[in-house]
């Protein structure tokens, strides 16, 4: 059977994956791009963007597991669009331009449905409300063999990770105290006893942690 993975996740050394106040300006709200720099700065990050330039070594070589294997993402509503409730129009269409990266199906997990939308380069979102389990099932189904990564924000990972569906969770600790925003690890004490857990360090001063399910 497929994985379930998760990638890239930025975390503070306080425990906020994402900052307070999203915005359409601020997609992390009062964290901007800081848990995201160590990414930003690598060669695979340019390289989705066309670009040659960017760091290569420890940093470079977690973020360019990101897209390796994945026939589907699952993702929350908070990382589609910063809109809250039902949805004005249909217009908004993501915040990544008429072709994002992930060029697969992706499930938005939303209490407010709306039609599926295609876009350049093989991405169609999907918008579902669903519990992890069906919105699992889904993901699975249109992934065929390939894995399943589930993509943020916090709190949908904090979700998968409370119905014991990741196999793979990777977690770069970034040396800043946010002090607000959304937290990952409420509610999962003793979580890391269904893992192998792994922590390497960068000289960037993150410190990359994955989580592997015991076998």
């Amino acid at each position: 059977m497929s994985l379930v993975r998760v990638h890239n996740l930025g975390v503070s050394i306080d425990g906020f994956a994402t900052g307070e106040g999203q915005t359409l300006e601020a997609p992390f709200g009062h964290a901007g791009s800081r848990l995201l720099d160590w990414m930003i700065a690598t060669k695979s990050f340019s390289a989705m963007h066309g670009l040659a330039e960017g760091t290569d070594g420890v940093d470079n070589a977690y973020a360019a597991r990101y897209f390796a294997g994945v026939g589907a993402e699952i993702m929350g509503r908070n990382k589609f669009t910063p809109l809250r409730g039902a949805w004005p129009d249909e217009e908004w269409r993501g915040w990544w331009g008429d072709e994002p990266p992930f060029h697969t199906p992706v499930f938005v997990l939303t209490h407010h449905p709306r039609p599926s939308l295609e876009m350049e380069g093989g991405t169609v979102f999907h918008f579902v409300d669903a519990s992890p389990q069906e919105a699992l099932d889904m993901a699975r189904e249109a992934a065929g063999d390939l894995d399943v990564r589930v993509g943020g924000g916090p709190t949908v990972v904090r979700d998968f990770l409370a119905a014991d569906l990741v196999d793979h969770l990777h977690v770069a600790v970034v040396p800043i105290v946010l002090g607000r925003g959304v937290r990952l690890w409420d509610g999962l004490e003793g979580m890391e006893e269904r893992f192998e857990v792994e922590a390497v360090s960068s000289p960037s001063g993150v410190t990359h942690v994955t989580f592997d399910r015991r076998r």
